[in-house]
Protein backbone atom coordinates (compact mmCIF):
# COMPACT_ATOMS: atom_id res chain seq x y z
CA UNK A 1 0.00 0.00 0.00
CA UNK A 2 1.21 3.59 -1.42
CA UNK A 3 1.69 6.44 1.36
CA UNK A 4 -1.50 7.68 -0.66
CA UNK A 5 -3.60 5.07 -0.03
CA UNK A 6 -2.60 4.25 3.94
CA UNK A 7 -3.98 7.54 4.82
CA UNK A 8 -7.16 7.44 2.38
CA UNK A 9 -8.19 4.60 3.91
CA UNK A 10 -7.85 5.43 7.17
CA UNK A 11 -9.59 8.62 6.60
CA UNK A 12 -12.38 7.04 5.19
CA UNK A 13 -12.78 4.45 8.20
CA UNK A 14 -12.77 7.47 10.74
CA UNK A 15 -15.33 9.39 9.22
CA UNK A 16 -17.88 6.77 9.40
CA UNK A 17 -17.97 6.49 13.09
CA UNK A 18 -18.72 11.02 13.47
CA UNK A 19 -22.15 11.89 14.02
CA UNK A 20 -21.68 14.04 11.34
CA UNK A 21 -21.18 13.97 7.64
CA UNK A 22 -17.22 15.22 7.43
CA UNK A 23 -17.41 16.18 3.48
CA UNK A 24 -20.31 16.55 1.91
CA UNK A 25 -20.60 14.77 -1.40
CA UNK A 26 -22.80 17.51 -2.95
CA UNK A 27 -20.17 19.99 -2.31
CA UNK A 28 -17.74 20.40 -5.61
CA UNK A 29 -14.27 18.49 -5.61
CA UNK A 30 -11.91 20.92 -4.05
CA UNK A 31 -14.00 22.31 -0.46
CA UNK A 32 -14.07 18.37 -0.46
CA UNK A 33 -10.45 18.12 -0.33
CA UNK A 34 -9.39 20.47 2.06
CA UNK A 35 -12.39 19.51 4.41
CA UNK A 36 -10.77 16.09 4.29
CA UNK A 37 -7.25 17.39 4.67
CA UNK A 38 -8.13 19.04 7.29
CA UNK A 39 -10.29 15.95 9.52
CA UNK A 40 -7.53 14.01 8.74
CA UNK A 41 -4.84 15.38 10.35
CA UNK A 42 -6.82 16.84 13.37
CA UNK A 43 -8.06 12.59 13.95
CA UNK A 44 -4.03 12.47 13.97
CA UNK A 45 -3.28 14.40 16.50
CA UNK A 46 -6.26 12.82 18.40
CA UNK A 47 -5.45 8.99 17.91
CA UNK A 48 -1.86 10.08 19.20
CA UNK A 49 -3.18 11.56 22.07
CA UNK A 50 -5.68 8.65 22.49
CA UNK A 51 -3.93 5.90 21.45
CA UNK A 52 -0.04 5.91 20.53
CA UNK A 53 2.10 3.76 22.69
CA UNK A 54 5.30 5.02 24.06
CA UNK A 55 5.46 8.76 25.12
CA UNK A 56 2.76 10.59 23.85
CA UNK A 57 3.26 13.90 24.75
CA UNK A 58 7.02 13.81 22.92
CA UNK A 59 5.04 12.66 19.48
CA UNK A 60 2.50 15.44 20.16
CA UNK A 61 5.61 18.06 20.73
CA UNK A 62 7.17 16.25 17.64
CA UNK A 63 4.26 16.46 15.59
CA UNK A 64 3.58 20.15 16.59
CA UNK A 65 6.71 20.84 15.40
CA UNK A 66 6.22 19.16 11.76
CA UNK A 67 3.38 20.92 12.06
CA UNK A 68 4.55 24.72 12.29
CA UNK A 69 6.86 23.72 9.17
CA UNK A 70 3.71 23.23 6.85
CA UNK A 71 4.09 27.48 7.75
CA UNK A 72 7.53 27.77 6.59
CA UNK A 73 7.34 26.04 3.50
CA UNK A 74 8.94 22.51 4.91
CA UNK A 75 7.96 19.25 3.56
CA UNK A 76 6.42 16.99 5.96
CA UNK A 77 7.25 13.43 6.64
CA UNK A 78 4.24 12.26 7.51
CA UNK A 79 1.80 11.15 4.70
CA UNK A 80 -1.46 12.54 6.43
CA UNK A 81 0.42 16.44 6.60
CA UNK A 82 1.51 16.19 3.00
CA UNK A 83 -1.92 15.82 2.20
CA UNK A 84 -2.92 19.11 4.30
CA UNK A 85 0.24 21.01 3.33
CA UNK A 86 -1.40 22.30 -0.10
CA UNK A 87 -4.93 23.22 1.99
CA UNK A 88 -2.55 24.81 4.25
CA UNK A 89 -1.52 27.60 1.62
CA UNK A 90 -4.85 27.94 -0.31
CA UNK A 91 -6.83 28.31 2.76
CA UNK A 92 -4.40 30.01 4.51
CA UNK A 93 -5.75 28.10 7.54
CA UNK A 94 -4.65 29.52 10.82
CA UNK A 95 -1.69 27.77 12.36
CA UNK A 96 -2.94 28.59 16.05
CA UNK A 97 -5.77 26.03 15.72
CA UNK A 98 -3.93 23.27 15.12
CA UNK A 99 -1.39 24.71 17.75
CA UNK A 100 -4.39 24.21 20.16
CA UNK A 101 -5.60 20.52 19.32
CA UNK A 102 -2.15 19.44 19.88
CA UNK A 103 -2.25 21.41 23.72
CA UNK A 104 -5.67 19.45 24.04
CA UNK A 105 -4.70 16.25 23.66
CA UNK A 106 -1.33 17.27 25.56
CA UNK A 107 -4.01 18.19 28.51
CA UNK A 108 -5.65 14.75 28.55
CA UNK A 109 -1.97 13.38 29.07
CA UNK A 110 -2.44 15.16 32.61
CA UNK A 111 -6.07 16.22 33.18
CA UNK A 112 -8.72 13.56 33.66
CA UNK A 113 -11.57 15.59 35.27
CA UNK A 114 -13.43 18.56 35.22
CA UNK A 115 -14.98 20.28 38.03
CA UNK A 116 -17.71 22.08 36.08
CA UNK A 117 -19.22 22.65 32.56
CA UNK A 118 -17.68 25.35 32.58
CA UNK A 119 -14.43 23.92 33.04
CA UNK A 120 -15.61 21.37 30.56
CA UNK A 121 -16.36 24.36 28.20
CA UNK A 122 -12.42 25.51 28.41
CA UNK A 123 -11.05 22.29 27.57
CA UNK A 124 -13.51 22.78 24.46
CA UNK A 125 -11.97 25.68 23.59
CA UNK A 126 -8.90 23.54 23.09
CA UNK A 127 -10.14 20.40 21.59
CA UNK A 128 -13.22 21.44 19.46
CA UNK A 129 -13.47 25.00 18.85
CA UNK A 130 -10.42 24.92 16.49
CA UNK A 131 -11.77 22.56 14.15
CA UNK A 132 -15.12 24.83 13.51
CA UNK A 133 -12.68 27.83 12.48
CA UNK A 134 -10.20 25.80 10.20
CA UNK A 135 -13.76 24.94 8.39
CA UNK A 136 -14.89 28.61 8.06
CA UNK A 137 -11.05 29.24 6.69
CA UNK A 138 -11.83 26.75 4.35
CA UNK A 139 -14.62 28.48 2.82
CA UNK A 140 -12.94 31.50 3.54
CA UNK A 141 -15.70 32.51 5.93
CA UNK A 142 -14.09 33.55 9.13
CA UNK A 143 -15.65 36.71 10.72
CA UNK A 144 -15.86 37.24 14.32
CA UNK A 145 -19.14 36.91 14.50
CA UNK A 146 -19.18 33.45 12.36
CA UNK A 147 -16.10 32.43 14.69
CA UNK A 148 -18.00 33.28 17.70
CA UNK A 149 -21.37 31.05 16.73
CA UNK A 150 -19.30 28.54 15.78
CA UNK A 151 -17.47 28.24 18.70
CA UNK A 152 -20.69 27.46 20.51
CA UNK A 153 -21.96 24.57 18.12
CA UNK A 154 -18.28 22.97 18.38
CA UNK A 155 -18.46 22.93 22.07
CA UNK A 156 -21.59 21.20 21.92
CA UNK A 157 -20.42 18.84 19.22
CA UNK A 158 -17.62 17.50 21.80
CA UNK A 159 -19.65 17.78 24.51
CA UNK A 160 -22.34 15.05 22.98
CA UNK A 161 -19.24 12.77 21.79
CA UNK A 162 -18.18 12.82 25.37
CA UNK A 163 -21.95 11.59 26.39
CA UNK A 164 -21.80 8.83 23.51
CA UNK A 165 -18.34 7.68 25.00
CA UNK A 166 -18.87 7.63 28.88
CA UNK A 167 -17.28 3.86 29.80
CA UNK A 168 -14.98 4.09 26.96
CA UNK A 169 -13.25 7.10 28.16
CA UNK A 170 -13.41 5.94 31.70
CA UNK A 171 -11.09 2.86 30.55
CA UNK A 172 -9.02 5.20 29.48
CA UNK A 173 -9.19 6.95 33.15
CA UNK A 174 -11.09 10.08 32.28
CA UNK A 175 -14.22 11.61 32.71
CA UNK A 176 -15.20 14.54 30.91
CA UNK A 177 -19.04 14.71 32.81
CA UNK A 178 -18.76 17.31 35.25
CA UNK A 179 -17.66 16.63 38.77
CA UNK A 180 -20.53 18.85 40.25
CA UNK A 181 -23.08 17.39 37.95
CA UNK A 182 -21.92 13.67 39.08
CA UNK A 183 -21.38 14.49 43.06
CA UNK A 184 -25.13 16.51 43.21
CA UNK A 185 -26.79 13.45 41.50
CA UNK A 186 -24.65 10.82 43.71
CA UNK A 187 -23.21 9.00 41.01
CA UNK A 188 -19.78 7.35 42.11
CA UNK A 189 -16.94 6.93 39.33
CA UNK A 190 -17.41 3.47 39.06
CA UNK A 191 -20.75 3.80 38.12
CA UNK A 192 -19.95 4.95 35.14
CA UNK A 193 -18.98 1.96 33.82
CA UNK A 194 -22.20 0.35 33.62
CA UNK A 195 -24.45 2.81 34.30
CA UNK A 196 -27.53 1.95 31.93
CA UNK A 197 -31.28 1.58 33.03
CA UNK A 198 -30.78 0.40 36.38
CA UNK A 199 -29.11 3.65 36.94
CA UNK A 200 -31.97 6.56 36.89
CA UNK A 201 -28.83 9.20 37.92
CA UNK A 202 -26.21 8.33 35.32
CA UNK A 203 -29.05 8.80 32.60
CA UNK A 204 -29.93 12.70 34.38
CA UNK A 205 -26.25 13.27 34.13
CA UNK A 206 -26.13 12.57 30.31
CA UNK A 207 -29.14 14.21 29.91
CA UNK A 208 -28.24 17.67 31.89
CA UNK A 209 -25.39 17.48 29.23
CA UNK A 210 -27.49 17.00 26.43
CA UNK A 211 -29.79 20.20 27.52
CA UNK A 212 -26.51 22.32 27.60
CA UNK A 213 -25.59 20.82 24.51
CA UNK A 214 -28.76 21.68 22.70
CA UNK A 215 -28.76 25.15 24.34
CA UNK A 216 -25.43 25.49 22.69
CA UNK A 217 -26.63 23.99 19.17
CA UNK A 218 -29.20 27.11 19.20
CA UNK A 219 -26.02 29.30 17.66
CA UNK A 220 -26.31 26.77 14.42
CA UNK A 221 -29.28 28.74 12.59
CA UNK A 222 -28.14 32.25 12.89
CA UNK A 223 -24.69 30.34 11.97
CA UNK A 224 -25.90 28.85 9.05
CA UNK A 225 -28.29 32.40 8.01
CA UNK A 226 -24.95 34.30 7.88
CA UNK A 227 -22.63 31.92 5.96
CA UNK A 228 -22.84 31.99 2.32
CA UNK A 229 -22.40 29.42 -0.76
CA UNK A 230 -21.17 26.11 0.23
CA UNK A 231 -20.27 26.85 3.61
CA UNK A 232 -23.87 27.39 4.62
CA UNK A 233 -24.49 23.41 3.21
CA UNK A 234 -20.95 22.12 4.51
CA UNK A 235 -21.76 23.93 8.27
CA UNK A 236 -25.72 22.64 8.29
CA UNK A 237 -24.77 19.16 7.73
CA UNK A 238 -22.22 19.38 10.66
CA UNK A 239 -25.09 21.12 13.05
CA UNK A 240 -27.51 18.60 11.55
CA UNK A 241 -25.37 15.96 12.82
CA UNK A 242 -25.24 17.28 16.71
CA UNK A 243 -29.12 17.90 16.83
CA UNK A 244 -29.36 14.22 15.29
CA UNK A 245 -26.97 12.92 18.22
CA UNK A 246 -28.79 14.70 20.93
CA UNK A 247 -32.33 13.28 19.35
CA UNK A 248 -30.54 9.75 19.95
CA UNK A 249 -29.56 10.63 23.34
CA UNK A 250 -32.96 11.80 24.13
CA UNK A 251 -34.43 9.14 22.68
CA UNK A 252 -32.16 5.92 24.43
CA UNK A 253 -32.93 8.22 27.65
CA UNK A 254 -29.75 9.08 28.34
CA UNK A 255 -28.80 5.72 28.59
CA UNK A 256 -24.80 5.07 26.46
CA UNK A 257 -24.34 1.84 28.47
CA UNK A 258 -26.76 -1.00 27.32
CA UNK A 259 -26.00 -0.29 23.40
CA UNK A 260 -23.86 2.55 21.51
CA UNK A 261 -26.01 5.66 20.86
CA UNK A 262 -25.83 7.01 17.12
CA UNK A 263 -27.67 9.60 15.72
CA UNK A 264 -30.26 8.36 12.92
CA UNK A 265 -29.25 9.24 9.18
CA UNK A 266 -32.88 10.42 8.67
CA UNK A 267 -32.92 12.69 11.87
CA UNK A 268 -29.79 14.23 10.23
CA UNK A 269 -31.09 14.91 6.77
CA UNK A 270 -34.52 16.23 8.53
CA UNK A 271 -32.54 18.28 10.99
CA UNK A 272 -30.00 19.81 7.70
CA UNK A 273 -33.42 20.43 5.99
CA UNK A 274 -34.71 22.42 8.33
CA UNK A 275 -31.60 24.35 9.09
CA UNK A 276 -31.16 25.32 5.32
CA UNK A 277 -35.05 26.17 5.21
CA UNK A 278 -35.34 28.80 7.72
CA UNK A 279 -32.24 29.76 7.29
CA UNK A 280 -32.53 33.92 5.85
CA UNK A 281 -29.00 34.68 4.41
CA UNK A 282 -28.19 37.69 6.39
CA UNK A 283 -26.07 40.38 5.15
CA UNK A 284 -22.28 40.44 5.67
Amino acid sequence: MDAATAPARWLRAREKDENFPVALRWLPREPRRHLHAVYAATRLIDQIGDEAPGDRVSQLVALRAELAGLWHGNAPADPILQMLAPTVTACDLPQVAFEELVEANLIDQRVGRYATFDDLLGYCRLSANPVGRLVLAVFDQSTPENVALSDQVCSALQVLEHCQDVAEDLAADRIYLPQLDLTEAGVAEASLATGGPGDPACRAVILTQVDRCEALLDAGPPLVARLTGWARIAVAGYIAGGCATARALRTAEGDVWSRPVRPRHVDTVASMVTLLGKATVVPQ
